[in-house]
């Protein structure tokens, strides 16, 4: 009974719709549309409003149209010695062919790794070069400012010694005239 409902969707699903409605409304081109399906039968029911159904049956299957169904391998041909070593070669090729490919990308990578690489290199020697010149003159900046600002002291320093001096002789001055 389980095999009886898996056969009629097997037959269902090899049948085309269009295949079923012409069957039904040209019985005479049943035998070369559906000359294929001949363990179906297919009756027409009353129209309806909706449109035609149909009843679709299954005949018993006979041990004949199983042996027709059965489709068989088509037959091997021998492979000769030179048909299997042709075959060997063109496989050896294709062998050497991708790893040709992928050495070539290996260096690729490695090439483009060896570039980025390099120019992280010099990038961060640019960078070092740079700011030592930057420390370099900024030191030398520092350091005029320090002299220069040593000078300014020295000489502040010896306007008042200068300062300090006149005062000192005008003092002796002032003590020499009222002595």
């Amino acid at each position: 009974a389980a095999s009886a409902p898996s056969a009629y969707k097997e037959k269902m699903k090899e049948i085309s719709v269009l295949s079923l409605i012409c069957s039904c409304l040209y019985p005479e081109s049943r035998k070369n549309i559906l000359g294929d399906f001949e363990d179906l039968d297919i009756k027409p029911i009353n129209k309806r409003a909706s449109g035609q159904a149909f009843e679709v049956l299954l005949k018993p299957s006979s041990p004949v149209t199983d042996a027709a169904h059965c489709v068989t391998s088509p037959p091997k041909r021998d492979l000769s010695l030179e048909d299997i070593q042709k075959k060997l070669e063109a496989a050896e090729d294709r062998r050497r062919s991708q790893e040709a490919q992928v050495l070539q990308a290996l260096a690729e990578k490695r090439e483009h790794e060896r570039d980025v690489l390099l120019r992280a290199m010099e990038e961060n020697s640019n960078f070092s070069r740079m700011a030592e010149e930057k420390l370099q003159l900024k030191m030398e900046q520092i350091e005029e400012n320090r002299m220069a600002y040593l000078a300014a002291m020295m000489e502040r320093l010896q306007e008042k010694e200068k300062h300090a001096q006149e005062v000192r002789r005008n003092k002796e001055l002032r003590e020499a005239l009222t002595a």
